[in-house]
């Protein structure tokens, strides 16, 4: 290994120096320059004793004396910072095989703020809509580039979805009290971002999480008199769940359980009517504080099941849903379970 953590480093293209804080594989360090950290390859690298050799004279010349009053005052660099949203950030690890060939081992996953706000978040890690396999909650600073954790790169074959809450550390009463987002990765995705950066000699990929932080949705201020006048019924909040359709806790999604007129329907018409059906109930169970609900789709293509599990997968309420083997089901059933 050329570099060890804690080695002086020039960085060859910029001419700058820094140091050497984490080794991410036999091919590439992590360099602190300044505060700012980021991912380099060896070879874009060197010491800087030479540098500093050839920079100083081995007998410098006499400096005139100058008075205090005649030395100028240093003018400090400013460098901006760019807002840019918040990012999250992959950093492939390669290794070699038995080959030679260069293969991609695991994923550094950061979260990257190019804003000037501080921000709470919470951070899980799912597969295929199963228990979460990575959680973890934390706050990131302004400009600040925190390291979330690594995924190796098989488990990119189970069909990861990456989802954050993001809410402000200064509340601010303008702004929305959380901000939620998602992000879904195939594989084949993934396979064609490393091949794009080993031809651009570049060392990460990102995908942008947010842009900008959302202002508070106005509330609407309804005139209950005028409603009541024009003959709507108007129920207290304390009474309206008792006026809401009955929820279900087992929701059959065939087509032929929905509609009669199913023979003449489409593909496109039939997975429409199982979505929006589903999504109805999914509310009136949320509504009615129900604590599970069961929603048979069947196992057909999988088309049905997966659209649901992205609907649960955005569902505050949702704390979590399983599609296993159930003895009066089989796989054709995903279960789910709510928090209030």
């Amino acid at each position: 290994m050329k570099f060890q953590i804690g080695d002086k480093v020039l960085i060859l293209h910029s001419n700058e120096e820094g140091e050497v804080v984490d080794i991410i594989n036999n091919k590439m360090v992590m360099v602190d320059v300044r505060g700012v950290r980021f991912p380099a390859y060896n070879d874009q690298l060197d010491f800087p004793y030479f540098k500093r050799f050839t920079e100083k004279k081995l007998f410098p010349e006499k400096q005139a004396k100058k008075f205090i009053d005649e030395v100028p005052k240093e003018k400090k660099k400013i460098i901006e910072k760019i807002v840019d949203g918040i990012w999250l950030t992959f950093i492939p690890v390669m290794d070699s095989d038995e080959f030679g060939d260069e293969i991609v081992e695991e994923l550094k996953i950061h979260l990257v703020n190019k804003t000037a706000s501080a921000y709470k978040f919470k951070y899980s890690l799912s597969y295929s809509g199963q228990q979460p396999g990575f959680e973890i909650a934390n706050q990131i600073h302004p400009f600040e580039d925190f390291y979330v954790h690594d995924i190796p790169f098989e488990n990119f074959n189970d069909g990861p979805v990456f989802s954050l809450e993001f809410s402000l550390v200064t509340p601010d009463k303008k702004k929305s009290d959380y901000f939620e987002t998602s992000l879904k990765l195939k594989p084949k995705q993934v396979f064609t971002r490393i091949e794009e950066l080993k031809k651009k000699g570049e060392a990460t990929f990102s995908y942008k999480l947010l842009d900008t932080y959302p202002d508070k949705t106005e509330e609407m201020v309804i005139d209950t008199p005028s409603l009541s006048g024009a003959g709507f019924r108007i129920y207290e909040v304390s009474q309206a769940r008792q006026h809401l359709e009955p929820a279900k806790y087992e929701l059959d999604l065939h087509v032929e359980k929905l509609t009669d007129n199913w023979k003449s329907m489409d593909n496109f018409e039939k997975l429409t009517l199982q979505l929006k059906t589903f999504e109805k109930y999914l509310d009136l169970a949320i509504a009615h504080h129900q604590h599970t609900m069961i929603a048979i789709h069947g196992i057909g293509s999988g088309k049905l099941r997966d659209e649901i599990h992205e609907i649960l997968r955005l569902k505050r309420a949702v704390k979590s849903f399983v599609n296993q083997y159930n003895p009066a089901y089989g796989y054709g059933a995903t279960e789910i379970y709510f928090q209030y």
